[in-house]
């Protein structure tokens, strides 16, 4: 069985306000095969997402000259719960495209890693609920009227989901609605969908992201035909890591993250990752596809 990609690259993203390298920064992680179809390993550590954008694209284009097709993992959703999109009176089809274009409206992001991740969470709380609901989290400084540092309430049956379902089939992964503190997603998703969206737009249906454009099925060669990259979220944190010398946590679970997505395409069985577990109901299947996407190896 040939392979459905040639490289395999895994991001782990920051909302950093500011250039930051070494640990709880931004790690790229490539796997590709050498000219003895080996697999080897480099990783690149980005002080601003900037910086980071511009490193991805250059890797996308050096695959496409060389007619290689890549997975690209990210670590932080690329969904938001089910009702989002309605909940915040988008009117455009898709409801995972309207949430990736109202981001893009309205993050702020300069080249220094000053950006407005707070202020975007409290504009939506506003429009969504008048209050510090479901957005939560910031630094005692950033706090507003409609953005707290801790949590004000539960979610109750007429709220937004807490969680995604890929959350939940996940477990431990985080809400997406914390901005802030360990694990805090929220900050990464309202960074890292936008600069997603900037990657996709020049390449068309040549870069999809799954599930929303690729379904939540099996991928066949066939169905990436024309596709030079998949893009797909992923949790690190499922994997086991061993460090090795002078590698930090962050850089190993990249590493770690891409040789297991390697291993399973070199196997045969990547393909079927990318379909739902015969557990998950229909509906679920289509709430995933069409708004809260899914997390890339979960055994859902």
């Amino acid at each position: 069985m040939s392979r459905l990609f040639n490289a395999y690259v895994i991001v782990d993203w920051s909302a950093a306000a500011k250039p930051v390298t070494g640990a709880d920064s931004i790690w790229i992680g490539v796997m590709k095969r050498d000219v003895r179809f080996r697999l080897t390993f480099e990783s690149f550590n980005l002080p601003t997402r900037a910086e980071a954008e511009k490193k991805l694209a250059s890797l996308l284009e050096d695959f496409k000259k060389r007619s290689e097709r890549a997975l690209v993992g990210f670590d932080f959703p690329l969904g938001f719960p089910r009702g989002f999109a309605k909940a915040l009176n988008l009117s455009t089809e898709p409801a995972w495209r309207a949430a990736w274009d109202q981001l893009d409206k309205m993050v702020k992001d300069k080249a220094d890693n000053t950006n407005n991740r707070f202020g975007v969470g409290s504009e939506i709380n506003r429009r969504m609920t008048g209050g510090p609901f479901p957005f939560w989290g910031c630094p005692p400084k950033d706090t507003l009227t409609t953005l707290q540092p801790k949590k004000t309430r539960d979610h109750g049956p007429d709220d937004l989901p807490e969680y995604r379902h890929a959350d939940l089939a996940a477990k431990g992964a985080a809400s997406i609605w914390k901005l802030y503190y360990n694990g805090s997603v929220g900050g990464q998703a309202i960074m890292g969908i936008p600069a997603v969206r900037r990657l996709k737009l020049p390449r068309g249906d040549a870069l999809k992201a799954w599930p929303f454009e690729t379904g939540f099925k099996t991928l066949t060669e066939a169905d990436l035909a024309g596709v030079d990259v998949v893009v797909a979220e992923v949790y690190p944190s499922l994997f086991k890591i061993q460090l090795a010398p002078g590698e930090v946590k962050d850089q190993a679970q990249v590493r770690t993250t891409a040789e297991h997505f390697a291993k399973l395409d070199e196997a045969g069985k990547l393909g079927a990752a990318f379909a739902p577990a015969k557990t998950v109901p229909e509906d679920v299947v289509a709430v995933a596809e069409a708004e809260e996407g899914w997390i890339l190896g979960v055994e859902n």
